[in-house]
């Protein structure tokens, strides 16, 4: 009888399968409740659908509207009808769309991180009107155009270039992986200016203005459900009033980068997490030798070693959250994130992978379509190599790069 107590009280207390660290204990009412609405919304609307939109390459346009009534668009951003969240609700809502695919957390984040930042944070008031209020609402659909062909993770050599006219601007460049453009009503283009210095400014350019044209980079094996484009200027003219006037040099869109990374950081613990989950699933379900294959031991080291990893991902990505809130967290602290949540994601991915065999190519299952989506989310917002040489400059004081 002592024995049968004894076992379950071991029962009652094992540590919850979706929460094993207990972290729901460090969040809010408000924050679970945000966290929660995502994650209905995910799995009612992109889990049921994302196998075929990733299949066809397909964008779905009709999900944006459903963004906006959730908030998602500019959610971190004050005003101008924006929800004003928090950086850790922005964080798990991140992570609850990722769960669902990256494209569509992608989305999110060009629209509200990268474009509606850019907006927000160096814009003229009547810039701001104009844009942020129907970006809010997803009313009209915002990109950001930094990156260019010959000029990926080193920006400061941008060929892009904008000289002053008698009336305005005239830009001409061409810009690379520049998501959303083809589906875009303004753009927020990153170009040197014939000012003093040659400093780079932003400007917004409405996409319907003549010279503007982006096409689709197709095909692609990673990213399938979003939109990512070249985009061509040709002698586009632009009133003076097109110019964001907060931003001279490369801080300002670096400071967006930032805040695209930081939501990365969540967003890639959700697709670890929803690869972790699906290999549990399987593997207490999918039977071998007579056995769940989840009671072989290897099979469990698999399980455990994804276990650790979404979980100290998740732990980090919560601890920069509430420094970002606090106002005390440093670029290189968004290094240290994108760097090691990335890179864990992946091998999270490939683990879950094995753990469904041959099924696991299939997109019957998750973890190869998030593990292929990782493979960019590696790469766009600062390579490996630059968080890590960011990070070594930190703790060094000698910047390699140079």
């Amino acid at each position: 009888m002592a024995t049968t107590a004894k076992q379950t009280a071991t029962t009652s207390t094992r540590p919850r399968t979706d929460d094993f660290l207990g972290l729901d204990a460090h969040l809010s009412e408000v924050e679970i409740g945000v966290r929660e609405g995502v994650r209905s919304f995910v799995r009612e609307r992109i889990k049921p659908n994302i196998k075929g939109w990733y299949d066809e390459a397909v964008f779905p346009r009709e999900i944006v509207p459903e963004f906006a009534e959730l908030g998602l668009l500019g959610m971190h951003l004050h005003g101008y009808g924006c929800a004003g969240k928090s950086a850790v609700e922005y964080g798990l809502a991140c992570m609850e769309l990722e769960a669902g695919d990256s494209g569509l957390r992608t989305f999110v984040s060009v629209q509200g991180s990268l474009s509606m930042s850019a907006i927000h944070k160096f814009g003229s008031e009547e810039q701001k009107q104009e844009w942020l209020p129907r970006m809010a609402k997803g009313e009209a659909i915002g990109c950001f155009g930094l990156t260019e062909p010959t000029a990926g993770s080193d920006p400061a050599s941008m060929k892009t270039f904008a000289r002053q006219s008698q009336d305005g601007w005239v830009l001409n460049g061409e810009k690379r992986w520049i998501g959303l453009a083809t589906i875009a009503d303004v753009a927020v283009v990153w170009a040197r200016t014939d000012e003093e210095g040659n400093p780079v400014r932003g400007f917004l350019v409405p996409t319907d203005t003549p010279g503007f044209s982006a096409r689709d980079i197709t095909p692609k094996l990673s990213m399938r459900a979003s939109i990512q484009c070249d985009v061509s200027l040709k002698d586009v003219h632009l009133p003076r009033s097109a110019m964001l006037p907060g931003a001279r040099g490369l801080g300002g869109p670096f400071s967006c980068l930032n805040e695209a990374r930081y939501g990365i950081i969540w967003g890639a613990m959700g697709a670890a997490r929803d690869c972790y989950e699906s290999a549990l699933a399987y593997a207490k379900e999918r039977e071998q030798f007579g056995e769940p294959i989840g009671s072989f031991q290897l099979v469990q080291q698999k399980l455990v070693n994804m276990l650790v990893e979404v979980g100290k991902g998740t732990l980090l990505a919560l601890h920069l959250g509430r420094m970002k809130d606090a106002g005390t967290l440093r670029n290189e602290h968004l290094s240290f994130g994108k760097l090691n949540n990335v890179r864990e994601a992946i091998e999270v991915a490939r683990e879950a992978r094995t753990v469904f065999g041959g099924n696991g190519v299939t997109l019957d299952y998750p973890p190869m379509r998030h593990m292929s989506n990782l493979e960019s989310v590696r790469t766009y917002e600062g390579t490996d190599e630059v968080h890590t040489l960011i990070l070594g400059n930190a703790i060094t004081g000698m910047p390699a790069f140079r």
